[in-house]
């Protein structure tokens, strides 16, 4: 079902460097989509609109600020909205814009880790979109060479922001994310391979050849959660996926996937995504237009 959400061709050309939409609206019709440029999306007074951001689902509040990677499938939708004008300004932008080697200058780091987050999608808090709106709304006063140097600033100022959230989960998103780490990438890529099986701290420390307790540091350190809240991570990403993706029933999915028992795994997902799995899929399902 992934395959059949729908592909936009944006207006963005190869000679633009980025465009930008700004426009007033009663509310949202446009579907459940991807496409290969990167996006921006300020939304204004659209309290009770429903995001959905790769696996994630949510709704949104009265100001929202989301950054979208390359190709991961996204959408607003009126739902619970009531705001009788929505104002959308949106900046699509070439996922090359800046070219790769540029981006590994020291002085680039912080922005190609912002690319690199925008993978899953990143929604920002409230009080960051509050701070960049003024530049984000002022985009279209300027001029070509000084819309560069602002798109520029506001890039820079997102990348060095800490309150936001990343949306959807790195496994649906087919993130790899790289933490300067080959014991961390070997223990990652360990447990996306092995997800459907049990699997024990002990048994990832013996991938980064680390005693548990240390591996068990390390892991936090570097990406900021336990043990045990990656792997759930891991697993729920291919759970959504393929909640969306086959016709097999709730419990087989999450079978499959390392849950052994059903009423867990249920509490788990709707703590993390914020709805049942069979809520999640009609979501989905209920979002797409098939091409």
């Amino acid at each position: 079902m992934i395959k059949d959400i729908l592909r936009e061709i944006t207006p963005l050309t190869p000679h633009d460097c980025f465009m930008i939409f700004s426009r007033e609206k009663e509310g949202f019709d446009f579907p459940l989509h991807y496409h290969e440029e990167m996006e921006l999306n300020l939304i204004l007074n659209g309290a009770g609109a429903k995001r959905i951001v790769g696996d994630h689902v949510g709704e949104i509040g009265d100001v929202e600020l989301v950054m979208v990677g390359s190709n991961l499938p996204h959408g607003w939708f009126t739902h619970n909205c009531s705001g009788k004008i929505v104002k959308e300004v949106t900046i699509q932008f070439h996922k090359d814009l800046l070219d790769e080697s540029f981006l590994q200058r020291n002085q680039m780091s912080e922005i190609r880790k912002l690319f690199q987050r925008a993978a899953r999608g990143i929604l920002f808090s409230t009080e960051v979109a509050q701070k960049v709106l003024p530049m984000i709304c002022s985009l279209n006063r300027e001029g070509d060479f000084n819309l560069i140097l602002e798109l520029l600033a506001i890039f820079d100022r997102l990348s060095h922001v800490q309150d936001y959230r990343l949306l959807s989960d790195s496994s649906f998103s087919g993130v790899k994310l790289d933490y300067k780490s080959r014991r961390i990438d070997r223990a990652l890529s360990f447990m996306n391979n092995n997800f459907d099986r049990p699997i024990t701290l002990t048994d990832v420390a013996k991938i980064a050849n680390m005693p548990a307790g240390t591996f068990s540091r390390l892991i936090k350190r570097q990406t900021g959660f336990t043990f045990i809240e990656v792997l759930t991570e891991i697993r729920l990403g291919h759970v959504a996926r393929m909640l969306i993706d086959t016709t097999q029933s709730i419990a087989e999915i999450a079978y499959r996937c390392g849950f052994n028992n059903i009423a867990n795994f249920n509490r788990i997902f709707k703590s993390k995504k914020g709805c049942t799995p069979i809520e999640f899929k009609r979501n989905y399902e209920n979002k797409q237009l098939f091409v």
